[in-house]
C-alpha cells in the first residue's frame, strides 16, 4: 500500500515538473529532485484495484524537494494492465509552488499516455513580479511546447521595475 501511494505521488510530481521546465513559457524551470523523499498528506485515500484507480481526497498536499502541490483531490488512473499510471487529475484549487514560481488552476489533467498536461480554469502563472493568466494552458511534455487559450493576459516586468 505504501508503495502504491509513493508511486502515485511520485509520478504526478515527476511528470508535472518537467512539463513546466520544458514549456515555452519561462517559469524558471520548475524542476523536481526525483531523489528527494515524497510526502503525501490528505484527509483520505481510497484505492480500487479492480478499476485501477486511487483517489487522495481532501486537503491534498504533495511535497518533493522544493516543489509543493496542493489540491482538494488527486485521482490516479492506471492503464489496462494496472502496472503503469495512465492519467492523473488534480482538482479543486490546484497549485504548484517553488521558491521562485507558482502556477494555479482549478484543474490539472496529466495524460501520461499522450504527454499532454492541461491546466484549466482561471490559470495563473507567476515568476517574481511577472505573471500570465488564461482560461486554459496546454503543455505538450513530449515536444516542450505550451499554448494558453481563453482571454490571455500578461504582466511582464522589465529591468529594475
Amino acid at each position: 500500500m505504501l508503495r502504491l501511494i509513493a508511486l502515485c505521488a511520485a509520478l504526478f510530481v515527476v511528470t508535472a515538473g518537467p512539463a513546466f521546465a520544458q514549456s515555452n513559457i519561462n517559469l524558471g524551470g520548475i524542476a523536481v529532485d526525483t531523489s528527494a523523499a515524497i510526502e503525501v498528506t490528505a484527509d483520505s485515500l481510497s484505492v480500487d484495484q479492480a478499476s485501477g484507480k486511487a483517489v487522495f481526497n481532501g486537503n491534498v498536499i504533495i511535497v518533493q524537494g522544493d516543489l509543493r502541490l496542493t489540491a482538494g483531490r488527486v485521482e490516479v488512473l492506471y492503464g489496462t494492465d494496472t502496472s503503469q499510471i495512465a492519467r492523473l487529475i488534480a482538482t479543486e484549487a490546484v497549485t504548484f509552488v517553488t521558491a521562485e514560481e507558482a502556477a494555479e488552476a482549478q484543474e490539472a489533467d496529466d495524460d501520461v499516455t499522450t504527454g499532454l498536461l492541461i491546466l484549466a480554469g482561471d490559470v495563473l502563472l507567476t515568476q517574481g513580479p511577472s505573471a500570465i493568466s488564461a482560461d486554459q494552458m496546454t503543455i505538450n511534455v513530449t515536444d516542450g511546447t505550451a499554448a494558453m487559450d481563453g482571454r490571455v493576459r500578461t504582466v511582464l516586468q522589465q529591468g529594475d521595475n
